[in-house]
């Protein structure tokens, strides 16, 4: 499979796909003439770091999980923290999303037009500001 081919596949552009191959997270393997054969493993680990990268993961933390991931002796426990931990950040913005959500909500049900209305969180900002 060419890097075109893997591209359309996985939804990871060829620039990208290159990246990850001069930082060292994806290794395709050689053709005689040069060029590079994706196979499914390949694609799989494209996979991941796109899905990882969606997520918000730090590269040096889809680094580790991609050697755990071709060295499965050890990987289990450490994998589990690294994905627990990950998980739990996720749930924090979530929560905090959540928060400004319902605070932008009741921004919007409360004000109308340009006149200041009676708004505790407005009121509670301005008491941070000055």
């Amino acid at each position: 499979m060419t890097i075109g081919e893997a591209a359309r596949a996985t939804g990871v552009s060829e620039k990208m796909i290159r990246h990850y191959e001069a930082i060292g997270l994806l290794r395709p393997a050689r053709q005689a003439n040069g060029y590079r054969r994706y196979a499914e493993p390949d694609l799989a680990v494209l996979r991941f770091i796109r899905h990882a990268r969606d997520l918000a993961f730090p590269l040096e933390d889809i680094r580790r999980l991609l050697a755990l991931w071709h060295d499965r002796g050890r990987a289990s426990a450490e994998v589990r923290r690294l994905a627990l931990a990950h998980v739990a950040a996720l749930e924090e913005k979530a929560r905090v999303l959540q928060s400004v959500a319902n605070s932008l909500k009741h921004l919007a049900a409360h004000c109308h037009g340009d006149a200041r209305p009676d708004c505790p969180i407005l009121d509670e900002l301005e008491g941070r500001q000055g």
